[in-house]
């Protein structure tokens, strides 16, 4: 009976249950990190941070006592303090003000987490450069961060921030502030206190208005406001001196923003309520290359927009043009105009289906005096090939044509060279493009060096080359290069000296590598290197190319992509799709380059 009334008294699930323990890293781990100065804990479903990181600056008793001696596996005057501690893609929900004592990171990633507010002990790493915060719940942000002298960048999308502290114009060295994906109904004005501020991305919240106090941020080259609800930009925000993109889609302008941004490249306002161009707008796009105007409601396209030389795109979706003017083939740089989705009239449907080439030529056949428009003209001579110059084109818009795309020719035959009396006609005018595509060029003709002191655009595409003779290296007024279609594997080694190279395009070539040339051209913006049959990239290399905006490597034979890719900051749009590669997984490249980059940043090895 006693045994039993003892028995009763016992927990009869004893054996089984396991007190809660605070969650334990290994001594391997804590070790290699003291040694490193690194510690990486990510994706490995955390609810806190183990308190042994916190500490790991300060040797407990025992460690002190094993340390001191000389036959120590690991001695004292072989460790270093945490600099980069990596917690990512775990379920926190809270930071101890413990972070406090890890005094001199320079990196904490607590990015993808569920972190609701942060701790004002934040404020005492003082050595913070990276302070990444995406994906959590954050509501605010403590003033102390805003303490962080040297941090240079910090990324905040993807929360719920409803506003900012007015103190974060002390963040003195920022030159990185993401904060897209937010409630955010306005920006403090002490943002324009952010001097070295490089880019600034603050889309898909509910901006209405902008504070003037941007236009103090001289050395902005990116600013990103799409999607938010902005119905007018303020003058003094665009006097920009170094702004190169400028996003503004999904807003409610009604009208263009009047620029004064002498370096801006690339402007988009597509999904407005623009109804018009005005002159003076289009006036200051002075070096604009791309201009996306799509889903607009543009009825008439003013002749001021023909005076855009630098223009290479030309984004009318989806807007209310009735009828298309001819000076648009007047832009001497245009490669792509798009104009799906208007209601056209007096220009066939088929010819809107062909591509811009085409449409480009119907369009410069309708100019009054061109000899496309006729059979025979003052403006024309017929040479002994049965081919045709075009001197209107010569003369006015600086282009030498020799193709068979074009209606340039009566003979219907590719050409193998280029006849010497098309270089006798352009010679001394001063030629800034030639297109000698579709033909069946297997080398580029020498005759092409007559022309290297003017010459910036080349279309030697849907030839036969199968290498790039040296001397392209004397085209030092070059910035665009299409090379498509050919047969060649590599570029030599002097097209280093383009230093004024700004785009390129090399899809259906032979390549097993991007050439080692391309990484020394750091003026490049736009690299095309899709359907060929590259192998590897050279992350740490591609870093250098710091103004690379677009870079194509789909249709390839990459088996890998090395993580350094993410740190690539400069790219806006990178191609993977169709290569083998097992990660990142096709759903995360289908996300777009935001989210292919940041999953590569996740995984750099530390």
């Amino acid at each position: 009976m006693s045994r039993l009334k003892r028995a009763g008294q016992q927990d009869s699930l004893a054996g089984f249950r396991t007190d809660k323990k605070e969650p334990t890293i290994s001594s391997g781990l804590l070790r290699a990190a003291r040694l490193s100065g690194q510690l990486d804990l990510s994706g490995r479903g955390l609810t806190e941070v183990p308190q042994d990181v916190y500490r790991l600056n300060t040797d407990t008793p025992q460690e002190a006592q094993q340390d001191v001696s000389f036959g120590a596996s690991h001695c004292w005057w072989e460790q270093t303090d945490l600099t980069k501690l990596i917690l990512s893609s775990n379920q926190l929900t809270h930071l101890s003000d413990d972070i406090g004592l890890l005094a001199v990171l320079t990196t904490l990633d607590l990015h993808d987490n569920q972190l609701r507010s942060l701790p004002g002990a934040l404020g005492e790493l003082q050595e913070l450069q990276q302070l990444r915060l995406s994906h959590n719940k954050l509501t605010s942000l403590p003033i102390e961060a805003c303490t962080l002298k040297n941090l240079c960048s910090i990324t905040l999308q993807q929360n719920q921030l409803e506003s900012l502290p007015d103190e974060m114009g002390q963040l003195e060295k920022l030159t990185h502030l993401d904060l897209s994906h937010n409630h955010l109904k306005d920006l403090p004005m002490s943002l324009g206190h952010l001097r070295c501020l490089q880019k600034l991305n603050v889309c898909h919240n509910k901006l209405s208005c902008l504070p003037t106090s941007l236009a103090q941020l001289t050395n902005v080259k990116l600013l990103d406001f799409s999607n938010n609800q902005l119905t007018d930009i303020p003058a003094s925000l665009l006097e920009m001196p170094a702004l190169e993109q400028l996003y503004l889609r999904h807003n409610k302008l009604c009208g263009l923003p009047k620029l004064v941004a002498p370096t801006l490249k690339e402007l988009y306002v597509g999904n407005n309520r623009i109804e018009e161009m005005e002159t003076e707008q289009l006036a200051s796009l002075t070096a604009i290359s791309l201009l996306e105007l799509r889903d607009n409601k543009i009825r008439i396209l003013p002749e001021e927009i023909a005076s855009l030389n630098t223009l290479t795109r030309l984004d009318l979706t989806n807007n209310d043009i009735i009828t298309l003017p001819a000076f648009l083939s007047l832009l001497p740089n245009l490669k792509v105009l798009l104009l799906d989705g208007n209601p056209l009239r007096g220009i066939r449907r088929d010819l809107l289906t062909k591509g811009s080439d085409v449409l480009l030529k119907y369009l410069r056949g309708r100019i009054k005096g061109d000899p496309e428009s006729a059979e025979e003209g003052q403006t024309a001579m017929t040479l002994p090939s049965q081919a045709r110059i075009n001197v209107h084109n010569i003369k006015t818009l600086k282009t030498l044509v020799y193709s068979t795309s074009c209606v340039f020719l009566f003979s219907e035959k590719q050409a193998v060279d280029i006849p010497d009396e098309l270089f006798d006609a352009a010679a001394d005018q001063g030629v800034t493009t030639v297109n000698f595509s579709k033909n069946q060029l297997t080398s580029i003709p020498p005759r092409l060096i007559d022309l290297s002191a003017s010459l910036s655009d080349i279309n030697l595409a849907f030839n036969r080359l199968t290498c790039c003779s040296p001397d392209i290296s004397k085209f030092l007024q070059l910035m665009h290069m299409d090379l498509r279609n050919n047969q060649l594997r590599d570029l030599p080694s002097e097209m280093k000296n383009l230093n004024k190279l700004s785009s390129i395009t090399l899809n259906y070539n032979r390549f097993k590598s991007i050439p080692d040339v391309l990484y020394q051209i750091v003026s490049l913006e736009t690299v095309l290197i899709g359907n060929n049959q590259v192998g590897e990239v050279d992350a740490h290399r591609l870093k250098m190319l710091v103004n690379l905006s677009t870079l194509d490597l789909s249709n390839n034979d990459l088996l890998n992509i090395p993580p350094e890719v993410g740190l690539c900051a400069s790219l806006r749009c990178l191609s993977l799709e169709g290569n083998p590669f097992r990660t990142p997984r096709a759903a995360i490249v289908a996300k777009g380059t935001d989210a292919v980059l940041e999953y590569l940043r996740c995984r750099i090895p530390t």
